[in-house]
């Protein structure tokens, strides 16, 4: 009989309003989740751990760090056969990455939330619990890696990105596809990962790695400050395929020659960044003043791989390579 451990970290699936219409906030723990399913889960048993209760929104990267930990912890126990995380939508995709990254052990870790909160009568909270139950009890999701089961569908964390800001069909993986789906009481998988997921050691994860969106006519200022203000590593969300506007090579330059690495990710949603253009702020020109090309990593989940990188590199001219080198085997 498999036995499943549920770590509730509170989101929409755990929210109500405490008053009619009022504001919504995080308040139900995982017994109680466990207690809304619709349906009794054939031959599975389910111990509930409950780890935190908060909006995804208000998740730190310590946090987050501490549910990974937790999650190879449980799952090093002989009896314990996977691990479902309850989290809000909003960020977990970047806690399913992190799990993808740091979680050893090779048993099934899926997570799930909600979109439509727990006080709605339509609330999606416990189908999409119960689904990614049956999920995790499966042996077929045996070195896949982080999933995300939702509205049916099961999504890689390496690829999988929320797409709408309140449908419950949220979870896509652009240019990539679902890697299987459930119906009523079956798992399928389709397809598993093509490689082997990089696993990494991170004691701690870095919280001074910035994010910086460009858009038209932006100017480099906040990498100018990002130079001078502490900041240990930089991510740009560029266009296409990595430029930027104009000064931001020089900017890079700087960043990079304080020891600050610097990663470009296209704000596409599909497709990957690759140096074809020059000038002030073509990729070709970005590259040369230092700059690491992400390929087809989101900016969100490039932060987090520096993240969890920058605390086991040495100092030094070596650290970008090794970055270059992670970014291309995540």
């Amino acid at each position: 009989m498999p036995h499943i451990v549920l770590v509730a970290t509170g989101g929409t699936i755990a929210s109500f309003a405490a008053t009619e219409g009022g504001p919504v906030s995080a308040g139900l723990s995982g017994d109680a989740l466990l207690q809304s399913l619709h349906a009794p889960l054939p031959g599975i048993t389910v111990e509930v751990d409950n780890f935190t209760v908060a909006g995804s929104n208000a998740l730190t990267l310590e946090a987050v760090h501490g549910v990974c930990r937790h999650i190879d912890a449980r799952l090093s126990e002989p009896g314990v056969d996977g691990v479902v995380v309850t989290h809000g939508t909003d960020t977990m995709e970047e806690s399913a990455f992190l799990a993808r990254l740091l979680v050893r052990s090779d048993k099934p870790v899926v997570f799930t939330g909600a979109q439509r909160h727990a006080g709605q009568p339509d609330t999606d909270g416990p189908r999409n619990m119960r689904d990614a139950i049956l999920a995790a009890a499966i042996p077929d999701l045996t070195g896949v890696g982080a999933v995300i089961l939702f509205e049916g569908e099961i999504h890689g964390a390496r690829h999988v990105s929320k797409v709408h800001a309140s449908r419950v069909d949220t979870f896509r993986s652009n240019g990539h596809g679902k890697l299987g789906e459930v119906d009523e009481d079956e798992v399928h998988l389709y397809t598993r990962p093509a490689r082997p997921r990089l696993v990494l050691d991170a004691p701690l994860l870095d919280p001074e790695v910035e994010l910086v969106a460009a858009g038209l006519g932006s100017t480099p200022r906040y990498l100018e400050w990002c130079a001078s203000s502490g900041v240990s590593g930089v991510v740009i969300e560029a266009f296409g395929r990595g430029n930027a506007p104009k000064g931001y090579a020089e900017a890079i330059r700087k960043l990079v020659a304080a020891g600050i690495p610097v990663i470009l990710a296209t704000r596409c949603t599909e497709g990957r960044t690759r140096a074809i253009y020059g000038s002030d702020g073509g990729a070709v020109t970005l590259v040369e003043a230092g700059a690491i090309l992400a390929g087809d990593l989101s900016a969100a989940k490039a932060r987090l791989l520096l993240a969890a990188l920058l605390p086991t590199l040495p100092a030094g001219p070596e650290r970008l390579a090794l970055i270059a080198e992670a970014v291309t085997k995540v």
